[in-house]
């Protein structure tokens, strides 16, 4: 496998190495580089960067997160490239992006499968190697016929007793190449390529603050695995956990039984689901109907700064919801923990 030097301009200790089948940004983090990012998918925009000198094989050129303004100026998404000489980029590193566990590829096997909902199924992958994590990551799974990984969030804990556990809550996407595959055809036995962890919206342990944790659709996993988290760390001894789920139909709504299994339910852990179209199936639904982000300004109101909010979900949802938090009750952008997906 050939191994290309990167080299960021300016930047003492900015050099690491890239092989032939991973990105600039992928290298960059397996190296502990601090560079920016969320998506690891072309949607975020977060990874952009210069290229000064050498070649690059760009992956897709019509990403979302590129605009004719960055192509004017020569910026790509170091997520969508791939160095094929050494090369010289432009970009500023971050030391809150830097990895606290630095991303692995790693061969998994599908051990189950369990349904949660209609269209929401978990997929346990067991690796050879421990699963390291921290509760809020996700990782890239690189699935047959499908030309690109993709990104999917642990609900599950990271614990080396268990060997190398990696439970990830999937929700079919019609005519989707990858969960066509995943519903149909991969089965247990079969193995894949896992590449992880990955994100920034991991559990903070060292923050007094209640947590609220706001899910949509399988945003569910993350914070699952968030709410799993701060329980087994006893951060809940003395805190609240509020846990906001959003549903389109009654039959969508998920993540109580998940939370039921830990000990703080009821006391410290409370759920809060909300349906957004109770219509068809309004006799099934007594609780509180609308979208999401509505349901949090209803329940904790003025006291939203007070919190620490960690969320994943549709772009809309997670848009509003950001907005809403930062805009209309000016939550300090530090509390606020979320990676953008699209």
């Amino acid at each position: 496998m050939k191994q290309y030097n990167i080299a960021i301009e300016g930047v003492e200790g900015g050099v690491f190495t890239q092989g032939d089948s991973d990105t600039v940004l992928r290298a960059a983090l397996r190296a502990g580089i601090g560079f920016p990012y969320e998506c690891n998918s072309g949607g975020c925009g977060s990874c952009k960067c210069e290229v000064v000198s050498g070649e690059v094989e760009n992956l897709w050129p019509e990403a979302p997160a590129i605009t004719e303004r960055d192509r004017r100026k020569g910026r790509l998404l170091a997520c969508q490239c791939r160095a094929r000489t050494d090369l010289r980029i432009r970009m500023r590193p971050q030391a809150e992006a830097k990895p606290m566990i630095p991303p692995k590829r790693m061969r998994a096997r599908l051990a189950e499968v369990r349904e949660i909902t209609h269209d929401i199924r978990e997929f346990r992958f067991r690796t050879a190697e421990p699963a390291t994590f921290l509760p809020g990551q996700y990782a890239m799974l690189a699935i047959p016929g499908v030309s690109s990984p993709r990104a999917y969030s642990m609900s599950n804990l990271a614990r080396a007793a268990e060997g190398g556990e990696w439970h990830l809550q999937i929700r079919r996407v019609p005519h989707g190449k990858a969960t066509e595959v995943l519903f149909h055809h991969l089965h247990p036995g079969d193995e894949v390529e896992l590449d992880g962890p990955y994100g920034m919206a991991y559990l903070r342990q060292d923050v007094s603050r209640d947590i609220v944790c706001v899910a949509g659709g399988s945003g569910l996993a993350p914070m699952v695995s968030i709410a799993r988290g701060a329980s087994q760390a006893g951060m809940l001894r003395q805190r609240h956990l509020h846990f906001f789920y959003g549903a389109r139909t009654p039959r969508d709504v998920c993540g109580e039984s998940f939370l039921r299994e830990l000990p703080e339910f009821g006391d410290r852990i409370h759920f809060h689901p909300v349906v957004s179209l109770p219509a068809d199936e309004a006799a099934l639904w007594s609780g509180e109907t609308g979208f999401v982000h509505e349901l949090v300004r209803r329940t904790l109101s003025d006291r939203m700064a007070e919190f620490e909010f960690y969320f994943a979900g549709p772009p809309p949802m997670t848009n509003a919801l950001h907005e809403m938090l930062m805009v209309g009750y000016r939550v300090p952008f530090a509390q606020i923990h979320f990676d953008r997906f699209f």
